[in-house]
């Protein structure tokens, strides 16, 4: 590869703008199709700058923020699995694309038993969740918990520790620590070039700061790297799960509102670490019941100049591994 110039855009939703001619519960449907492999992702910051103009952050019950939680750790889970299924196709590992897909069912059929939907869920709006979660939903959280913990070890043994695999990841797409920092990359791209950065520690939303786990970091800035990466996050998200059931405590999961919601007068903003990274809204309120101005940052297009630094260089049999190793998903970009 003598060069490689990204050109976004073809997908283009349009999404920022249809927020303007919709209410702030109208607007989370939409929201979630750019990424609807991580729809709670994309919601939880709308939701939370949303509250920030609707004076009701303070007033969120303890449950709901515990089952956002919940919802954002699920949704990492099914959002990494999908992309560990394609990256078994790409480097000709089909049995990781079978066990990867069929395992993201487990979480989904979880999400789905609490939000009635599968993929994209509409789980949060702004005051809490739609609704709470069924009988016996805890203990099967726990029970698929359980079964993915032992999964992963097969994982890295049958791939991830892979002769295979690592001839084909290991110094592959290298972005060096300090183009990572300099381009303004994310989530596992940045991690994977050894720099400890995580939205959830360095700035922490929800309960985030009452849980206990590590943030993972490779230096050698490959796609090897990243994909390790990836894999840690896996387990660490399914240690956050535990947690997060052995504290929820009964309660209300939303707040009451009535009438026409309208925002007060002025601006919020608010990040979260979604599964592909850094992912943040800046709303613009002039106090009607829409949106004045919506804008999001994707961490997909935070991480699209990496592009060419992992693939100018490398052989064209190199560059599906290389490209998809940055877990860059056009229609997110595109918003």
């Amino acid at each position: 590869m003598v060069d490689a110039i990204p050109d976004p855009g073809y997908v283009h939703r349009g999404e920022e703008k249809m927020c303007e001619v919709r209410t702030y519960i109208q607007n989370i449907p939409h929201l979630e199709r750019p990424v609807i492999l991580d729809s709670t992702g994309i919601i939880l910051p709308y939701c939370l700058a949303a509250e920030e103009l609707l004076d009701l952050t303070a007033k969120i019950p303890e449950r709901a923020t515990w089952l956002r939680m919940l919802f954002n750790e699920f949704n990492r889970i099914i959002s990494h699995l999908y992309w560990l299924g394609i990256m078994g196709i790409f480097t000709g590992h089909s049995t990781m694309f079978m066990w990867a897909m069929g395992d993201r069912e487990y979480f989904i059929d979880l999400a789905g038993m609490a939000s009635g939907a599968r993929v994209t869920f509409a789980y949060m709006v702004p005051g809490g969740v739609r609704n709470d979660t069924p009988w016996g939903f805890e203990e099967k959280v726990l029970r698929v918990c359980a079964y993915f913990d032992a999964r992963l070890e097969e994982y890295r043994r049958i791939y991830f520790e892979n002769p295979v695999f690592e001839k084909r990841t290991m110094e592959v797409g290298v972005l060096p620590r300090r183009d990572a920092i300099e381009l303004g990359c994310v989530g596992p791209t940045l991690r994977g070039s050894g720099v400890k950065a995580d939205t959830r520690k360095d700035d922490p939303y929800c309960f985030y700061d009452q849980v206990d786990f590590e943030v993972p970091v490779y230096r050698e800035g490959d796609a090897w790297a990243r994909c390790w990466v990836h894999w840690h996050e896996l387990r660490q998200s399914v240690h956050i799960i535990r947690q997060i059931i052995s504290r929820m405590r009964p309660g209300p999961v939303r707040v009451p509102l009535r009438g026409q919601l309208r925002g007060r007068k002025g601006e919020a903003y608010t990040r979260v670490e979604a599964a592909r990274g850094a992912l943040s809204y800046h709303i613009i309120s002039d106090g009607g019941q829409y949106p004045y101005r919506v804008r999001i940052s994707v961490p997909s297009f935070r991480n699209l100049p990496a592009m060419p630094r992992v693939l100018i260089g490398y052989k064209l049999a190199d560059v599906p591994v290389a490209f998809w190793s940055l877990d860059y998903w056009p229609v997110e970009a595109d918003r």
